[in-house]
């Protein structure tokens, strides 16, 4: 029963005037069905619910990196993106902040789809044309933001995801910022290879590190997965449970100047392509 109908004596009749209509209706309250609760409604009740829908691409292909000096952060920050704004509403933050833009190619679209009281993105189905660079993908970018930049810091960064083994591929980036190759720097994570493998990856000027646990996250249910950096190991965690971790050097900086990216690295062929839903994506520099 609605929370805001008056609770009435047991076996009573409540007439309620409709002005909107000018009707006169009775309800009926059973003996056996519990009062309803008082008081005001809870405020997700008292709001229209996001908007569902196709989120329009703003571009084809990935910001140029400016060249110059790098930064990192000079301070913590926290950012955390629910997705819970609708495609009426920019893709920001939790603060509004650190807006995403949706990019496509060979008419990738990214969807926003119900999850709980909220909404995730769906990526494109996973491609089996005989020519990858005509497949659709679909990703989402920030900008260049050398405050998401960890350096040394300690770090914490993950996602909710959902996938299915027909969603699997040698490449499923979830989200990152920089690249692995190429002296770079890179924080990454991603469900790689077709045994559903999650795996959170930092890398430096010279060398990857690597946290896989032997586990399948491509079962058609969400997980979290969540990565931490400390001084000197990187672990990788799966609904709340740590799985795996590695050493890392100390002093192993990740600076560069590419945008935060979730779902590929790229829009552009041989990205890494996610396909399923992601949601909850976070990333906390101490």
């Amino acid at each position: 029963m609605s929370y805001n109908r008056r609770i009435v004596t047991v076996g009573a009749v409540a007439a309620a005037l409709v002005f909107g209509a000018g009707v006169l209706s009775a309800v009926y309250v059973s003996p056996s069905e519990p009062a309803p609760p008082t008081g005001p409604l809870p405020a997700f009740a008292l709001l229209p619910p996001p908007s569902a829908g196709v989120l329009p691409n703003s571009g084809s292909f990935s910001a140029h990196a400016e060249p110059g000096t790098v930064g990192v952060a000079s301070e913590p920050i926290t950012i955390r993106y629910t997705f819970d704004g609708g495609v009426d509403k920019p893709i920001a933050d939790e603060r509004g902040a650190h807006e995403l833009r949706p990019l496509g190619q060979n008419g990738g679209m990214l969807t926003l789809v119900p999850q709980g009281l909220g909404l995730a993105v769906e990526y494109p189905e996973r491609c089996t044309k005989l020519r990858e660079r005509e497949c659709p993908r679909a990703i989402l970018e920030g900008y260049r933001d050398d405050a998401l930049n960890p350096g040394r810091r300690t770090m914490q960064y993950g996602a909710s995801i959902l996938m299915t083994h027909a969603d699997l591929s040698d490449g499923a980036n979830v989200m990152q910022k920089g690249y692995s190759v190429g002296g770079v720097s890179q924080f990454k994570l991603q469900v790689d290879h077709r045994q559903g493998h999650p795996s959170c990856v930092i890398a430096g000027r010279a060398r990857i590190y690597r946290a896989e646990p032997p586990m399948d996250v491509a079962d058609g249910t969400w997980h979290d997965v969540t990565c931490s950096r400390t001084e000197n190991r990187l672990a990788i965690m799966v609904d709340g449970v740590e799985r795996a971790a590695v050493p890392v050097p100390p002093g192993l900086s990740i600076a560069n100047a590419e945008p935060l990216r979730i779902g590929g690295k790229g829009a552009n062929k041989g990205n890494d392509q996610y396909a399923g839903q992601i949601d909850n994506v976070f990333l906390a520099i101490s």
